[in-house]
């Protein structure tokens, strides 16, 4: 099922059982859905949507930090729980050994030798790991390979 349906389904589903934090969590994400496709003036893809909930993931996760500084173990209590829901529609997180197997791939496809070659590379790479792994963590292990060639 296309994701976009799935998020529609499971809106339907929690307004029907009164789940209020998945309702407002699928609302929120639908609406930053909406605004990437009026901005592309065409609907999403599934990897583009993917991106959207990663993108909404990242924001989590930095406010998560911002307010466990700030001392509010309230509002970070909840951006997990918001969290949570939005990583059930995230593909299953990549291992480090499968990363580092896909960097190799990409590696060897991009016939990349230098740090300076990192951009082909990486072209490669992100539209497989979309999702499934932090960017910084790909561009590390990245440009740790290659600077061993």
């Amino acid at each position: 099922m296309e994701l976009k349906a799935q998020l529609t389904e499971d809106l339907k589903a929690s307004l029907r059982s009164g789940d209020k934090l998945r309702t407002s969590v699928i609302r929120l994400l639908s609406a930053v859905i909406k605004n990437r496709e009026v901005e592309k003036r065409s609907p999403l893809t599934d990897a583009e949507v993917i991106q959207a909930i990663s993108a909404s993931c990242k924001q989590r996760q930095e406010a998560i930090e911002q307010f466990g500084r700030g001392g509010r173990q309230d509002l970070v209590d909840k951006e997990t729980a918001e969290l949570a829901v939005l990583q059930s529609y995230l593909p299953a997180a990549l291992s480090p050994d499968e990363l580092q197997v896909l960097v190799q791939e990409a590696i060897r496809e991009s016939q990349a030798a230098s740090p300076r070659e990192m951009g082909k590379v990486m072209a490669l790479l992100m539209p497989k790991v979309t999702g499934r792994a932090d960017g910084k963590i790909v561009s590390a292990l990245v440009r740790e390979m290659l600077s061993k060639n």
